[in-house]
């Protein structure tokens, strides 16, 4: 794992780089974007497939197999949030991407992002950055492997809005 700036605390990287989104609606979804520079990337193995968590300051890229996956705001892109679901055959392999935005009151949210800090960062196989600014300004990355099926999920919480976007993603084998 490489990260910039704060290293490593309690729940997550201490990030000193401001985050770009500020809410759901800003991220925009690819798939096949080249890499783009990230604030802490995480690579495993998972059974024969080489996954990469990419932490970005604009939310998160993932890399696995012939998949690039990225959700982030995306300078020129219109953003608009999320999509709810995508599925696509890519090299032979099964993407099914899901994907649900969550509100909170504050005291709700709060609880929330503590308990992403401190599962991320109990949980092999998973990344979790703490923007400036607030504890709970947070983006968590996690993958796993179960047979056949790489399986990762993301979570992206701003507490300016009281949103938790939470993303998991099945990439199925040939």
């Amino acid at each position: 794992m490489a990260a910039e700036g704060g290293g490593v605390g309690a729940g997550g990287i201490r990030l000193v780089t401001p985050y770009l989104d500020t809410s759901a609606e800003e991220l925009s979804f690819a798939i096949g974007l080249p890499a783009r520079p990230a604030l802490a990337v995480t690579r495993l193995e998972l059974r024969g497939v080489s996954v990469e968590l990419r932490l970005l300051g604009a939310s998160h890229q993932v890399f696995a197999g012939p998949v690039a996956e990225t959700l982030a705001c995306l300078p020129g892109e219109p953003g608009g949030g999320p999509p709810r679901a995508v599925e696509r055959d890519i090299a032979g392999w099964r993407y099914r991407f899901g994907s649900r935005v969550h509100r909170h009151a504050p005291e709700a949210f709060a609880a929330e992002a503590e308990r992403l800090r401190r599962t991320t960062a109990e949980r092999p196989g998973a990344l979790c950055g703490v923007f400036p600014g607030s504890p709970d300004a947070i983006t968590a990355l996690a993958a796993r492997r179960e047979a056949d099926v790489i399986i990762w999920q993301t979570w992206h919480a701003y507490p300016g809005t009281g949103q938790i976007v939470e993303t998991r993603t099945r990439l199925e084998g040939p």
